[in-house]
């Protein structure tokens, strides 16, 4: 096992599940695998994370839950150490904002913003993979998160499915509809269109889809126009940090030439010939 791949098996160690089953992490375990070993510099970052996250319009006690604990320095005293309940996003901007010279950070902010199921590769892996293969992977990623999306959209109260994946597109691709996505990629009648993008615009889903799912469970939402808000306002949000991240806009990036499908059934064609 290489070190990317140690490090990766890291943030998954460090990750806990509460009793809504809804994912966290402490800053302190996290300060460890990044490799920051004093806290006031940790605790930096967190405050330019903090201000990311407010300016998503976002509320931060939503992501950074403070987690002070009781510990001890010695001769039975004890002091107050500061800590955060962080969430998949909290983190996502925390390595956003770290020490772009520590290696390990790269591999973080793919984790946090990619990586979202075990059936997960390393950021090596990944890096090797060609454009299609990459969209291949991507296109599986988003398949389990829709699926899983929709179960919990299902208790949430939603019956209209195409209505709630509506707003998250619409969200995402400024007020764009799932048909006003595939008309403009001149795509035929109900042809898929994630099977039409590429794995950079299938990430941005991808994280459209996992976000939402959490805040779902998070804030326990419970009618179909709440689920579909709440979709809606992930879809702006991860819109809004593309745009701040000096990304290209999700509607602004080229369609493949060929559908996965089609590349499918040339990959399957070509193997019987074999």
């Amino acid at each position: 096992m290489n070190n990317m791949e140690k490090h990766n098996k890291s943030f998954e160690a460090i990750k806990h599940i509460d009793e809504n089953g809804i994912e966290f992490w402490y800053a302190r375990e996290l300060m460890k695998v990044l490799s920051y070993k004093d806290w006031r510099y940790f605790d930096a970052v967190i405050e330019k994370a903090k201000v990311a996250c407010q300016n998503s319009d976002l509320a931060i006690i939503d992501h950074f839950v403070v987690n002070n604990k009781m510990v001890e320095i010695g001769s039975g005293a004890k002091r107050e150490q500061k800590d955060y309940k962080l969430t998949r996003y909290a983190c996502y901007l925390i390595a956003q904002n770290s020490n772009p010279r520590l290696k390990i950070v790269a591999l973080a902010q793919t984790y946090f913003a990619i990586q979202t199921r075990k059936q997960e590769i390393t950021e090596t892996e990944y890096s090797l993979l060609t454009e299609d293969e990459k969209r291949f992977y991507q296109r599986d990623l988003t398949r389990k998160g829709n699926y899983s999306l929709n179960q919990t959209a299902k208790k949430a109260g939603v019956k209209n499915f195409d209505k709630f994946h509506n707003s998250g597109y619409k969200g995402l691709y400024n007020g764009e509809t799932a048909d006003d996505i595939a008309k403009r990629k001149g795509l035929r009648y109900r042809e898929d269109i994630l099977d039409n993008m590429g794995s950079e615009e299938l990430a941005a889903n991808l994280f459209r889809i996992t976000q939402t799912e959490s805040r779902l469970k998070r804030d326990k939402v419970d009618t179909e126009k709440k689920a579909c808000d709440t979709h809606n306002k992930i879809g702006k949000i991860v819109r809004k940090a593309i745009k701040e991240a000096g990304g290209t806009m999700p509607e602004e990036l080229p369609t493949p030439k060929k559908s996965l499908k089609q590349l499918e059934k040339e990959k399957n064609k070509s193997l019987k010939k074999s």
